[in-house]
């Protein structure tokens, strides 16, 4: 069974992480979730890390607002793929937390979504599984055409909405 690591660098962040928990439930995907601070709780966010690499994890999701350290840290001590999230929870709107994920140093990448946007990171999460598991491949397949009959079928209700008012 597939399964991710969700970590958050403080409890606040769930509401925003859990988009991600949730995508992966959808698929079947084990999570084991947990709260640890780069700069409060260190030798905790390694001892996560490391675990993770020996009991058939699959990929880590790292969320964090501001100075956003929490991704690369958890990159820093892993060769399992990491997806960082960057928070909106500063002053600046979670641009800072963007900017610090997204511009890791050569060597060591991290997998980054937009401001807030933890539920693209649980699909991206399932698609990392997806390349070894046959079911949830399938799960993403007919989650994809479910988004497109929805689109279709609003595109169809403007066109009814425009032909009623003429």
């Amino acid at each position: 069974m597939a399964r991710v690591l969700v970590l958050m660098g403080s409890d606040s962040d769930l509401p925003t992480m859990r988009k991600a928990i949730d995508a992966l439930s959808e698929f079947g995907i084990e999570t084991e979730v947990a709260v640890a601070s780069a700069h409060r709780t260190p030798e905790k966010v390694v001892e996560l890390v490391r675990a993770a690499d020996g009991d058939g994890t699959c990929a880590i999701i790292a969320g964090a607002g501001m100075a956003a350290a929490l991704p690369g840290v958890v990159a820093a001590h892993t060769t399992l793929p990491v997806i960082g999230v960057p928070l909106s929870g500063s002053a600046l709107g979670g641009t800072d937390a963007l900017y610090s994920i997204v511009q890791m140093p050569p060597g060591i990448p991290v997998a980054t979504v937009g401001i807030d946007a933890a539920a693209n990171a649980g699909l991206l999460a399932a698609q990392i599984a997806a390349v070894s598991d046959p079911g949830i491949s399938e799960a993403l397949k007919r989650h994809r055409t479910t988004m497109a009959e929805q689109v279709e079928a609003r595109a169809q209700k403007v066109r009814e909405e425009l032909q009623s008012s003429q």
